[in-house]
């Protein structure tokens, strides 16, 4: 029998990797300061001195820890690169592309969330201020860019698909594996319900908007597909049946263990060399827009859910880190699936996910970095 792993996701985790920056050092809670003073022994000059080296070594500190993620992050990226080839040149078909993505998304990441999850109680995943923290900074943008929108005259479906694009980042086949791979898997609790709130309430919530929109409105049929699609959909599966798993106190059989070890290893490697071989079939149209809207993804997502995590509703530096990480993940790609499918708006989703994953070599490993200016890192 495989021993079971138990470590709280919503506290803090004990001394290990788990709570480390990618640069090794330890991660705990701090509010933003305005940079400490130095005390004078020599009058004014050395004062001023003393504070122009501390400031100077604050930002050579800085530096490296940001160039530091960004190594740490690039094989993520490269990966991507390496699909996006394969895709561009034909020798992955989008053929080959659809059925890679069905693997991993009905198989590979399922099994690795279930593995996951089996291992932690419900009581240790669920926290509710994070839930709340997240939701209203992920709501905040969901209003901000559904606001342009309407100024700038959409329909309530077009409008709802943008907002889409700036509230639901790659979590599933993006940020899960690289967030386990910086961070632990001590993060996987965070992810989760990070995954959860964007998977029940803003996948439900665009359904809704969008039959509203076409004079169906909030009725039983609509009603039935929300359902429909929530349960059909692999990841809540596996992570409801994980918790129920856990929730027996079963132990997970040794054959069986491996078995999920081995086919959820394939998830990492297979989601992002599926992320790239799928960008190279979409299209850049609609540039300003896409701009827009991946600027609202990378960059007013992150910041909105920081306010809410970290002042609205304070989290520990470390469940506050991931949140905010994820937050800063680009346009995850079944935003296109929903936009293809309801044939609204498609070509500027496409832009969006491809911008925005471009821009996140970037702005990723920035996010990051800022967040660690946020948070004390003895």
């Amino acid at each position: 029998m495989a021993p079971r792993k138990r470590g709280a996701a919503g506290a803090s985790p004990p001394s290990s990797s788990l709570n480390q920056w990618p640069n090794g050092r330890s991660v705990s809670a701090r509010r933003p300061t305005t940079g400490g003073r130095i005390a004078s022994r020599g009058g004014l000059g050395l004062t001023v001195v003393s504070e122009l080296s501390f400031a100077f070594s604050s930002q050579r500190d800085t530096t490296w820890h940001m160039i530091d993620i960004f190594l740490r992050t690039l094989p993520f990226f490269a990966i991507i690169g390496l699909g996006y080839w394969a895709g561009r040149t034909r020798f992955f078909s989008a053929e080959a592309t659809a059925y890679l993505t069905k693997f991993v998304f009905y198989f590979a990441l399922s099994a690795m969330i279930f593995r996951f999850s089996a291992n932690l109680s419900f009581a240790e995943i669920f926290d509710q201020r994070l839930i709340m923290g997240y939701l209203a900074g992920t709501m905040a943008v969901y209003l901000l860019v559904t606001l342009v929108a309407a100024l700038r005259g959409l329909d309530m479906q077009t409008a709802a698909v943008e907002a889409q694009c700036a509230a639901i980042g790659n979590v599933g086949f993006l940020g899960l594996p690289m967030m386990v791979i910086l961070f632990g898997e001590a993060s996987i609790g965070p992810m989760m319900l990070v995954l959860s709130v964007d998977l029940v309430v803003f996948s439900s919530l665009i359904v809704i908007l969008i039959n509203t929109g076409r004079g169906t409105g909030l009725g039983l049929d609509t009603l039935k597909l929300v359902a429909t699609g929530l349960i059909k959909n692999p990841m809540i599966v596996s992570i409801c049946c994980g918790l129920i798993w856990s929730s027996l106190a079963l132990p997970i059989p040794g054959p069986f263990n491996e078995f999920l070890t081995i086919l959820g290893g394939a998830a990492t490697p297979g989601a992002l060399f599926a992320i790239g071989a799928s960008l190279a079939g979409k299209s850049a149209e609609r540039v300003q827009v896409a701009v827009w809207l991946s600027f609202a993804k990378l960059v007013i997502h992150p910041l909105l859910v920081a306010i809410g995590v970290l002042w609205l509703l304070p989290l520990d530096a470390y469940s506050a880190t991931i949140v905010i990480s994820a937050a800063a993940l680009p346009v995850a790609g079944n935003v296109y699936m929903l936009a293809q499918h309801y044939g609204i708006a498609p070509q500027r989703v496409s832009a969006a996910i491809l911008f925005s994953t471009m821009a996140s070599i970037l702005t990723v490993p920035l996010a990051i970095s800022w967040i660690g200016t946020l948070v004390t890192i003895p």
